[in-house]
Order: structure tokens, then sequence, then C-alpha cells
């Protein structure tokens, strides 16, 4: 029912637009964003207490999946709200955080984001420079620094920055509300302009004292970087499955086309040369499949999914790359 309802999204929503997308078209990404939430797109991982569908994270992956088949951009502004925007605060919030900002999240009405990346910091995660420093009365965090390529960033509502506090080893995660109309010393840098995924709305972020509530830390001092970890660990899960749709995308037009054009007399899908050339195309992403399908049941299943999801995410990633060459 799950993959029906998303695919009927998917024609209605996605491919009709997929010019408007690319052609930087961001309030049409926000609108269908919202769309999405309507659905219940963006809550199928959220536990139901807190608005969500309850359905884990296997079913998010399979939805990525058919969404990415259509636009990488629509499924990139999909993934890193559902994903590295959402999650976090969902397992590791305290319930009074889950409480305000999960709901909101899950049905659409707020957007997430994630900052993590500076220009010296992103892989290594705790080599950032933002720093946060608790007022003398103890009530609030100033957080000056900046970070980069921010999925999202010009039109969410949640941030989750990563700060270090005074000279702590680890760096701290905190949930930032960003209102534009009192943008509380944040600001966007230009709107990135990227060679692909191009719809999908990436700025840099600045701050300067920036103030955010104590109680909107995540976890203790120098949490963060164990959080930021695990995070990017269930990330990489939604990347390979990204990766997986675009190429299966990519093979259903190639198949498309292969059974329309003709050559020496016959559909080139008869020829040897296109025929074992779809056949290895099907192959690779159905082994991708299995990779991204293993490493999202490891997930919900409590078990390491480092391994599995970094598995995922490398052969998914460039088996996407082999297919759409390939295709085209």
């Amino acid at each position: 029912m799950m993959r029906d309802s998303v695919i009927e999204f998917v024609d209605k929503e996605l491919w009709p637009n997929k010019e408007r997308f690319e052609k930087k078209d961001y309030a049409l990404t926000e609108e269908v964003m919202k769309k999405a939430g309507e659905l219940g797109y963006l809550s199928i991982a959220v536990p139901e207490a807190y608005g969500g569908m309850g359905m884990g994270f296997t079913n998010t992956v399979l939805v990525c999946d058919y969404i990415s088949g259509a636009t990488g951009s629509f499924s990139t502004a999909f993934g890193a709200h559902t994903g590295i925007g959402t999650m976090p605060i969902t397992l590791y919030g305290t319930e009074e955080q889950k409480q305000k900002y999960v709901p909101k999240l899950a049905s659409g009405e707020w957007f997430g984001a994630y900052c993590l990346t500076e220009p010296g910091a992103g892989s290594d995660a705790n080599s950032g420079k933002t720093k946060a420093v608790l007022s003398e009365d103890g009530k609030y965090y100033s957080i000056t620094g900046g970070k980069m390529w921010i999925s999202n960033a010009g039109f969410a509502e949640i941030f989750i920055v990563f700060a270090r506090i005074e000279d702590d080893k680890n760096i701290t995660a905190f949930i930032l509300e960003f209102d534009k109309e009192n943008p509380n010393g944040v600001s966007l840098g230009e709107e990135e302009n990227k060679l692909g995924i191009r719809g999908s709305d990436t700025h840099s972020l600045m701050f300067t004292d920036v103030k955010v509530p104590k109680e909107n830390r995540i976890g203790e001092d120098g949490f963060g970087f164990k959080f930021a970890m695990k995070t990017l660990a269930g990330g990489r899960i939604g990347i390979a499955s990204q990766a997986l749709g675009i190429a299966s995308g990519a093979y259903e037009l190639a198949l498309k086309y292969s059974k329309e054009r003709k050559a020496f007399g016959k559909e080139i899908s008869k020829h040897q040369a296109i025929a074992f050339k779809l056949a290895d195309m099907a192959v690779q992403i159905e082994a991708a499949r299995h990779l991204c399908i293993k490493a999202a049941w490891d997930k919900d299943q409590k078990q390491n999914y480092d391994l599995s999801g970094a598995m995922a995410k490398l052969y998914a990633a460039e088996m996407a790359m082999q297919v759409t060459i390939e295709a085209v």
C-alpha cells in the first residue's frame, strides 16, 4: 500500500515538475515537501507517540528509493529532512524536546536542517570551530561560527547545530529555532551553484552570538561527536537508497527507450550488446537494493548498522554512476 501510494505521488507531483525542480524553483520544493508531509511520508519512521506512522527505517528507505527515481533534487530535500533533520531529535532528544519539535517536523509544518560541515570539518566532524558559550545566568548558550553546504537551509525552521563548548574535547549538538523575521544572529549565505541536484536548496550559514536556550542542548556537553557519528551512519543508508533510486530511474528510462528504438530491423533491446548491458544494470541495482534493505533492517532491529550502512552507501553510489553512464 505504501509503495502504490508513493508511486502515485511521484507520478503526480515529481515527474511532471522535474524541470522546475532543476531550475531552482525552491518554492515548489517546499510546496511539494508540505504535500509529502500531509500524506505522511515525512513521518514514516517517527514513533506514533510523536505524530508519526511508526513503520520503521526500512519503509523510509523504500519511499526514498521511489522518490529518487524521479528527481535526486527533491529526494535530497526529503532525505535531509526525514533523516538527519528529524531522526536525531527523535532518537536522542529529551522527552520535552521530542514532544515540542518532532510532531511539527513529522507533519511538514516545520522543516529541519543539519548544520555540521565547516570549511575544516565535515567527515572529520570533531574539528569544528563553531563555539558555544554559556551565559552567566546559565539560561542560554551564545553560538558563534559558520557552517557550509547545509541542505534545506533556505526554508528550514529547525537547525541542528554542532558547536564546541569552551575547550571541550568533543563538540555538542543544539536545537536552534530559526525565524526569518527574527533571525537572532543567523544569516544565510548565497545559494550554492551546484553541478547537480540543483533543486536542493543549499546555503552556508553564519552564526553571530546566536542565543539558544540551555534546554535545547541535545545530551550532555561533548555528546555531539558520538551523536554526529550515529546520525551520519544512519544517513549513509539514506544516501544509498537515493543512489539506488537514481539508478533504478535511469534503468527504467533506458529499458523503455530500448524497446522503442529500432536498428537493423528490430528493437535495440533484442540485440545482445544492449540486452547484456541492461542485464548487467539490473543485477547491479538488485544487489544494491539488498544491501540497502539489509542495512535498514539492521537499524530497525537495533543491531549495529555502521558497517552495513557504509557498505550500502559505497556500493550503491558506485553502482549509480555505472548504471547512469550505461543508461546514457
